[in-house]
């Protein structure tokens, strides 16, 4: 025999769906991917990167110093003076202690400008510092 009352109980239930595990895993998702994702902070300024033949790209990089051909150094899209690379350098250096560094310099830069920002970095204690390039087609 059926229940007639077990019946018209359960047609009168409405279904409800249960969006709370769903919300939850996509927080979740959202946090993996954010901790997992490594920052670079752009230098900025648009330079025109001198042609070499030992090229090689770099995968992980932290950090990106722009030198413009006028000798203007840009962080983060702002310029700086000389004297205040380094205490960007040692803040970095604590955010990030193995982070890396990329000084981006215009083929028409000085020279002296471009030694000078490497040698702030490695006072203050930059250990992986490169210089940009563009790898020349033969």
């Amino acid at each position: 025999m059926i229940n007639v009352r077990n019946t018209r109980y359960r047609r009168s239930k409405s279904v409800e769906i249960n969006m709370a595990p769903l919300i939850d895993m996509v927080f979740i998702l959202l946090i993996f991917f954010l901790v997992t994702t490594s920052f670079v902070r752009e230098s900025g300024v648009d330079v025109q990167r001198p042609k070499a033949q030992s090229a090689v790209t770099k995968e992980k990089v932290n950090l990106i110093i722009g030198v413009t051909k006028d000798g203007i150094i840009y962080i983060e899209n702002h310029p700086i003076d000389i004297r205040s690379v380094r205490a960007h350098m040692e803040r970095f250096l604590a955010e990030t202690p193995e982070g890396s560094v990329i000084i981006v310099a215009d083929k028409q830069s000085h020279t002296g400008t471009v030694i000078r920002v490497l040698d702030e970095c490695k006072l203050a204690g930059v250990k992986n510092i490169s210089v940009a390039a563009r790898r020349s087609r033969e």
